[in-house]
């Protein structure tokens, strides 16, 4: 029986890759389509009721009729979507989560939803000790300044300088996928990992958060954004760490109170900070992070690599292939759809 299968993807994990893997990893027949959606060149954000999505639900409808199986990274499932794709029964979402899908609409509509889990944590973690050691050694800005033809050797006086990592002690707040990986990189560097994380055990270094932000040179947030770490580290926990630190967020924009972060650099207790991620994106124009010192931005693309983008694909046309031969998912966010 030939299968309708809906690729929805986007300028990263694009329809060729998300195809290519549908048709090593899927047996049997399938009928393609094809829908390209605008991301990242246009920004996701809120779309009906779920969270950063593109904002194509008209688009999705009509390349939804008689489709039974979704692939994607950033089409909206929405109650909308769902009650007009009556076919529906698998929607695969190529991200590390899937915050683009209305999971309880979508186990109402008795459609499976899965994700991605570790597709971007190489990336993710290489970024993160790049985003460290660019905020330390004020890469950025000793590069703005040679290239409009400044010279600045003040910057080797010892008050200018940072730490290195080799006898530093690292407080990682988050210890998942991308966690585990900056921290076995870190160790190559000679670096002391402290983990703070509830819900993992037996792991070297655990601490408590106060005792780890106390204790590390450098921090880095590796945690989900959920109600329990929203506003996590505000300014009673930046204060804690100590004078000369650096602060690095490559996970969610949420676990942090940014004002309180540029507060903490604007008046030199912390030596530096680096962000790919934020309370706003884009940023707004106007915004404190624009202006403040000795902060590293880069614009959410930690997990930006070739290699993710191959493995998201190869993730979800795997479960497609579960789905096909009827046996259990291996990431799906609903579990009363485990098995087809």
């Amino acid at each position: 029986m030939t299968i309708r299968v809906l690729a929805a993807g986007d300028h990263f994990v694009t329809n060729s890759l998300l195809i290519d893997a549908l048709k090593r990893e899927v047996p049997g027949e399938l009928d393609i389509r094809e829908l390209t959606l605008p991301w990242p060149v246009v920004p996701f954000g809120p779309v009906g009721e779920v969270k950063e999505a593109s904002d194509v639900e008209d688009e999705l409808i009509e390349a939804l009729r008689d489709v039974e199986v979704c692939v994607t990274q950033m089409a909206p499932l929405t109650r909308r979507v769902l009650d007009a794709s009556p076919a529906l029964r698998l929607f695969c979402v190529s991200r590390g989560g899937p915050v683009n899908a209305n999971l309880e609409a979508a186990t109402e509509a008795g459609v499976a939803v899965t994700f991605a889990p570790g597709r971007n944590a190489v990336a993710t973690a290489e970024h993160t000790l790049a985003l460290l050691l660019a905020a330390t050694r004020r890469v950025p800005q000793t590069h703005a300044d040679l290239a409009g033809g400044v010279w600045r050797g003040d910057y080797y006086r010892y008050d200018m300088v940072g730490p290195e990592l080799d006898g530093s002690t690292v407080g990682l707040v988050g210890y998942g996928a991308i966690g585990r990986r900056v921290s076995r990189m870190l160790e190559g560097f000679g670096a002391e990992v402290l983990v703070y994380d509830p819900y993992v055990d037996d792991v070297p270094g655990k601490v408590e958060l106060a005792e780890l932000l106390s204790r590390s040179r450098f921090v880095s947030l590796h945690a989900r954004a959920t109600p329990e770490t929203t506003g996590m580290i505000g300014a009673a926990q930046i204060a804690l760490m100590p004078a000369g630190s650096v602060l690095v967020n490559c996970a969610r924009g949420a676990l942090l109170d940014y004002d309180a972060l540029c507060d903490a650099l604007e008046s030199g207790h912390l030596f530096g900070a680096a962000l790919d991620v934020f309370p706003e994106e884009p940023i707004p124009a106007g915004s404190r992070l624009l202006t403040t010192p000795n902060l590293v931005m880069t614009p959410h693309l930690a997990g930006a690599s070739k290699e993710t983008a191959i493995k998201a694909a190869r993730i979800v046309a795997a479960d497609v292939a579960r789905y096909v031969r009827g046996e259990a998912l291996a990431h799906c966010a609903n579990p009363s759809f485990a098995t087809s």
